[in-house]
């Protein structure tokens, strides 16, 4: 019916958290903080048999998780970024968004369904972003 047609959906959530990119120099070495807003964008071709690619609810609900393990902490102390992680990661905007892109991509919400998740975008203030997507 739809033939070559994608659809494409997306969703938008906030977190609050403080952060320092080790060996910057300038202002970003400083520990600072941010209101992260992160937008997940997932594709598919088909739809459920309500006429869904799949609940905006639902995805809502799933990217809140993963930002919620964020939420009003200090990010360079979680795991991912810690010093005890070989190789270190600073918490940037691009290693946030490789995160949540491939944390969000492995929940069970898209086993049953043809979505996937094809990008997610981290905006560190309203002017400023970073986008993931897989090739």
């Amino acid at each position: 019916m739809w033939g070559d047609y994608l659809f494409e959906l997306t969703v938008r959530a906030e977190f609050e958290a403080a952060h320092r990119i080790d060996g910057y120099n300038g202002k970003c070495q400083r520990l600072h903080g941010h209101n992260w807003s992160v937008e997940a964008v997932v594709e598919g071709r088909e739809l459920d048999e309500l006429g869904m690619l799949i609940d905006f609810k639902i995805l809502k609900a799933e990217l809140n998780k993963v930002l919620d393990e964020l939420d009003h902490r200090y990010l360079n102390e979680l795991p991912l970024f810690s010093e005890k992680n070989s190789p270190k990661k600073n918490p940037t905007a691009e290693n946030l968004a490789q995160y949540i892109f491939e944390t969000l991509s492995a929940s069970d919400i898209f086993a049953d369904t043809a979505a996937q998740v094809k990008a997610v975008r981290v905006y560190e203030s309203p002017r400023s972003c970073v986008t993931y997507t897989k090739d």
